[in-house]
């Protein structure tokens, strides 16, 4: 029986953080990690999925969804430090072994973590999140522009776009399928934090801040070449994000890699959420679930 969702808060830092739990609390820890320009909410039917069998933890990082905004002048809006907030999360739920799913956003902060505490990570699953530059593609352009010079006018427009009404939407339903299934409450429910006063600013400065990300490229491969986690890839093969050329460069680095691609863009779980869901539940089952308990035991006797 899947365990109902609760919505607390707690704080991190200073910083009052919002997060979703769902599950039985001994049961193995699936930290979501939500991407750019959204909240844990993109996860409120994953959550619902798995919350029979493991315990879900879904964070909104400082300035997304309902966790504090602080002022720019008092916050330091960088990967890293929301890297610190959810490392502090953990601490503060006494949570030190987990899974971690990665997405998006969610990518950087959680390699900053696995990579850190290694011994603490039982299996990532990423989504359209990225550590190659290979899965950059087009849709970096003017984000590249603005590393080159933080006041280039014309990529700060365009940077804008991306989280406009229609630029949210157009993240959403780029490259599905099927329109019809992708509820309009999700870019409705993101701009409720982007429309607050210095979100927009907060969202360039994280796309500057993103180059920090790409210098720690080669230290998160040699994370994955070293340390060799039990990987599960669940990409939308067609987005233009993040494209599956990029999924497709963690098998130079991951052996025990499990590789699944569907038919779909940025938001997959929206589109292909059961698909994925299953695909997500078979794999955390045989790894660290009561299936790989079973085995052990049938194994040592």
């Amino acid at each position: 029986m899947n365990s109902k969702t609760t919505y607390r808060f707690a704080t991190i830092n200073g910083v009052e953080i919002f997060y979703r739990e769902a599950g039985p609390a001994d049961a193995p820890v699936l930290l979501l990690l939500h991407g750019y320009p959204t909240s844990s909410h993109m996860y409120r039917n994953l959550i619902n999925d798995l919350s029979d069998k493991y315990h879900l933890i879904a964070p909104d990082y400082p300035g997304y969804g309902r966790s504090e905004q602080p002022l720019m002048k008092d916050f330091a809006y960088t990967f890293e430090n929301f890297a610190a907030i959810v490392e502090g999360l953990l601490d503060h739920l006494k949570i030190h072994k987990f899974s971690v799913y990665l997405m998006d956003y969610g990518a950087p902060v959680g390699w900053t973590i696995a990579s850190k505490y290694p011994d603490r990570i039982d299996t990532i699953i990423v989504q359209n999140g990225c550590c190659y530059e290979e899965g950059l593609e087009a849709f970096w352009d003017p984000i590249k522009a603005l590393w080159k010079d933080r006041n280039d006018q014309e990529a700060i427009a365009k940077c804008r776009t991306f989280h406009s009404p229609e630029g949210l939407k157009w993240q959403y339903t780029h490259s599905v399928p099927d329109e019809s299934v992708v509820s309009p409450d999700n870019w409705e429910i993101d701009l409720r934090h982007l429309l607050r006063a210095e979100n927009d600013d907060i969202q360039i400065g994280l796309f500057y801040d993103y180059q920090n990300n790409v210098k720690q490229y080669p230290k998160w491969q040699q994370y994955l070449r070293t340390s060799n986690p039990e990987m599960l890839i669940v990409y939308g093969k067609d987005d233009y994000i993040f494209p599956g050329v990029g999924a497709e460069a963690f098998k130079k680095d991951v052996k025990n890699l499990e590789f699944h691609l569907y038919p779909t863009g940025h938001f997959a779980l929206e589109s292909f959420g059961d698909e994925i869901g299953a695909t997500i539940r078979s794999f955390l089952d045989r790894k660290v679930g009561k299936d790989k308990k079973m085995a052990s035991g049938i194994a040592k006797s």
